[in-house]
């Protein structure tokens, strides 16, 4: 005699799981954007024909042509800046200044001199590679 109830097999339904995983690597994706710095404000580097890239600064400090210091879209003073240095732990700091093409050798100086007082040792001036 034979049974009128059929045993059927549990099934794991991996549609919705597909789903999920796809909806975190969006999700994932977009934080890891937002995580990325911002490439900094819009200046006229000056130009030189041995520049180098380097590694991928922590800090980027934009120097304006009328002396104005620029960190993450805050102006600052040269002290202002040495003190946010000192809070960015300055022996592992890796500093980029991107100086407008106008800005004078004195800002350069007082900038430099800001961070060499918050203990920085890793100094790179952005300039445009000339092809």
């Amino acid at each position: 005699m034979k049974s009128f109830v059929e045993k059927k097999k549990g099934r794991i339904e991996i549609i919705n799981m597909i789903d999920i995983m796809l909806f975190l690597l969006v999700f994932f994706i977009m934080i890891t954007l937002r995580m990325i710095p911002a490439t900094g404000i819009a200046s006229h580097l000056p130009q030189s024909s041995t520049a180098v890239t380097i590694e991928r600064p922590k800090i980027i400090i934009s120097l304006q042509a009328h002396g104005q210091i620029v960190v993450e879209n805050q102006v600052m003073t040269a002290d202002q800046l040495t003190s946010y240095l000192l809070g960015q732990d300055p022996a592992h700091a890796n500093v980029t200044i991107a100086g407008a093409r106008e800005a004078t050798l004195q800002d350069l100086v007082i900038v430099m001199d800001a961070c060499r007082e918050a203990g920085v040792t890793q100094i790179g001036i952005a300039a445009k590679n000339i092809d």
